[in-house]
């Protein structure tokens, strides 16, 4: 799409917008949306708004701003891999008005003070919403609950909380959890991995693994912990999110859980949905992450199950890593892939691309669930007159572009798509009608 009328005043910011011609998605019609005073004031053909600086958005789609349940954003502690301000940066670019930052920082986010910390550097930063994940024991050791209450009741507001890059693996200990953030509707997401099973795990268990002469990380230690999970969770009658799901059978247990009305929802990662592990047979450590990569059927049920509603979101599970960290020896290298500016572009390809989503269902598992899911106001609203100017345009039909992890506003460039040819571009996306991201790019 052309930039003409994109006009902004001195520091990139506008307070009034009109949106021309955008496809809204699940609304099955081309219409104007009129931005201002940070809410949508318009959405109907041929708008006017005097004086208002107008987007060309012929052929564009008009998504509610994107939502993730799982960023790691690294700082405190490891900003050699990432800061608040570049992670959010990349967010924007990816069509994030909001993300959740992982509680794995060094300290981890096991206080009400570590979070408030988090939570403010979202706000200078600007780039777009900070939802602080609060860590579930302290230290995320697995031994002793943290500080839930202190953090729920602190300025960031903590609704969810994990322990991820670790299980809670102590079965009374999550039960002590669930029943802790009941009282306050909170949730508990679990990153699933047995450790005993998992003892030295490099690669999914399986043919390839084996050829490798990789220790192989078998399904089972996945599945048996969120089969224990949403046992636990239906008991206590609370809220299990479960994180980064990766094998068909997570996919039937979580399919069953529902089915009993018990109160668990899922996520699945973009590289989940199109990778798989034959991608490991050259060692190289972009494609180590946990859970692994798995295979082709896997890939499968993955889809079909975020296609019926079973896994109810994607979320990136960006995970930057400084460049001795990834480029070593498979063994010793970190686990984890960078995903925020590609996620959308991902979908599009796995989900839209063969049929299993349309534009209104990308709407609903990158926006209107992950915000339900952990509990964020102002986001995943349909784009009606009166509610936040959160928005993404998407542009479909970009030319498919080779990633460059290069040209990524994040710190680090681990990324398990580069080169890889994807559709698409995000366009524009605006933060309570401040456009942070115009043309496919930041605005400061």
């Amino acid at each position: 799409m052309n930039g003409a009328g994109t006009a902004r005043n001195g520091d990139g910011m506008a307070e009034e917008w009109l949106i021309k011609g955008a496809r809204i998605a699940g609304a099955d019609r081309v219409a104007d949306i009129r931005l201002a005073g940070g809410v949508i004031t318009g959405v109907g053909e041929d708008l006017s708004a005097p004086g208002a600086r107008v987007l060309d958005a012929a052929g564009l789609v008009a998504l509610p701003g994107l939502v993730d349940l799982h960023t790691h954003l690294r700082e405190p502690g490891r900003e050699d891999a990432e800061t608040v301000e570049t992670g959010t940066r990349g967010a924007a670019l990816g069509g994030f008005t909001a993300v959740h930052a992982m509680a794995n920082t060094e300290p981890a986010a096991d206080t009400a003070g570590v979070v408030e910390q988090v939570w403010r550097l979202g706000q200078q930063a600007g780039y777009c919403d900070v939802r602080p994940v609060g860590a579930v024991t302290v230290g995320l050791g697995g031994r002793q609950l943290a500080e839930l209450g202190a953090m729920a009741d602190s300025a960031a507001r903590v609704r969810v909380f994990s322990d991820d890059g670790n299980c809670v693996a102590d079965p009374l200990l999550m039960l002590r959890a669930l029943e802790y953030v009941k009282a306050f509707d909170g949730v508990i997401a679990q990153h699933a991995q047995e450790p005993r099973l998992t003892e030295g795990a490099q690669l999914n268990e399986g043919e390839v693994a084996s050829r490798l002469g990789l220790a192989g990380w078998p399904a089972a230690a996945e599945e048996a912990i969120i089969a224990r999970d949403c046992l636990l969770a239906a008991h206590v009658g609370s809220a299990l999110h479960v994180c980064h799901v990766s094998t068909a059978g997570s996919v039937e247990i979580i399919r069953w859980a529902k089915s009993k009305g018990w109160q668990v929802t899922a996520e699945v990662t973009p590289h989940h949905l199109l990778l798989t592990d034959d991608l490991a047979a050259g060692y190289d450590p972009v494609f180590k992450v946990n859970p692994p990569l798995r295979t082709h059927a896997d890939v499968a049920a993955l889809r079909a199950a975020l296609a019926d509603g079973t896994i109810d979101c994607v979320a990136t599970d960006h995970a930057p890593h400084p460049v001795e960290a990834k480029e070593t020896e498979w063994a010793a290298a970190a686990n984890g892939m960078t995903g925020l500016e590609t996620a959308l572009r991902v979908v599009h390809l796995a989900m839209v691309d063969t049929g299993l989503l349309d534009w209104a269902g990308v709407a609903d598992r990158m926006s209107a669930r992950p915000a339900a899911i952990g509990r964020v106001p102002g986001h995943g609203q349909p784009l009606r007159p009166g509610g936040p100017a959160n928005l993404t345009l998407y542009d479909p039909a970009a030319p498919a572009e080779a990633v460059d992890p290069a040209a990524h506003a994040s710190k680090s460039r681990n990324s398990p798509f580069a080169g890889m040819a994807l559709p698409g571009q995000v366009h524009a996306t605006f933060l309570r009608g401040t456009a942070t991201v115009l043309d496919g790019k930041v605005t400061r």
